[in-house]
């Protein structure tokens, strides 16, 4: 018993879960601090627009700016066939790593750790693969200047699929990002505090 009702403290961690797709109800560790993680509404509604456009069976998935892992995971869930995580921070790239592996995606799944600028940078340079999805959602605080600096990487000959979907989401405050020549805008969508856009190469 603790003395006058008291009880320790304890650190509970924040969750999330995928929405739907084969893992769809499981939960997901959410970094403690860091992130902003896209909330499951949210989710949900920028999955039923990439299903709108056919874009997610047997996609290849990059998550920039991942934290947990949720929007990359989610693509997994429903359907892509490889899916990388990108994070520069420590704890989210290692809650990034134990979502993939409590949901048993290794297979699908990599998680990466590096600055997300210099991971799209180096795909510009030496393109593998094209992309089929890319997500962004970086910190609300990040400059339009390198948003705009990242958006031009992915635009390079060779990044991105003919039938590519890049979605960015930025806060409703901020300008809508720059897109680089290769890139054009689909739609804008806004869920409460947060805007989505949706663009495709030109």
């Amino acid at each position: 018993m603790f003395a006058d009702g008291a009880r320790p403290l304890v650190r509970l961690a924040r969750m999330t879960r995928i929405v739907a797709g084969t893992v769809g109800g499981r939960t997901l560790q959410v970094p403690s601090k860091g992130t902003r993680p896209t909330s499951e509404r949210t989710r949900e509604a920028i999955f039923s627009r990439l299903a709108h456009y056919e874009v997610l069976d047997g996609a290849r998935v990059l998550d920039l700016y991942a934290g947990s892992g949720a929007l990359g995971l989610e693509a997994a869930s429903r359907g892509a066939v490889a899916v990388t995580l990108v994070d520069s921070a420590r704890g989210a790239v290692d809650v990034a790593r134990r979502n993939v592996a409590s949901l048993g995606l290794g297979a699908t799944v990599r998680v990466v750790g590096d600055d997300a600028a210099r991971f799209a940078a180096g795909l510009a340079a030496a393109p593998g693969e094209p992309l089929d999805l890319v997500f962004l959602d970086p910190p609300y605080d990040l400059s339009e200047a390198s948003l705009a600096g990242v958006l031009a990487a992915l635009a390079a000959p060779g990044v991105l699929s003919p039938d590519a979907v890049v979605v960015v989401e930025r806060s409703t405050r901020s300008a809508e990002p720059a897109w680089p020549a290769g890139l054009a805008l689909l739609a804008r969508k806004d869920y409460g505090e947060t805007a989505v856009y949706y663009a495709d190469p030109s």
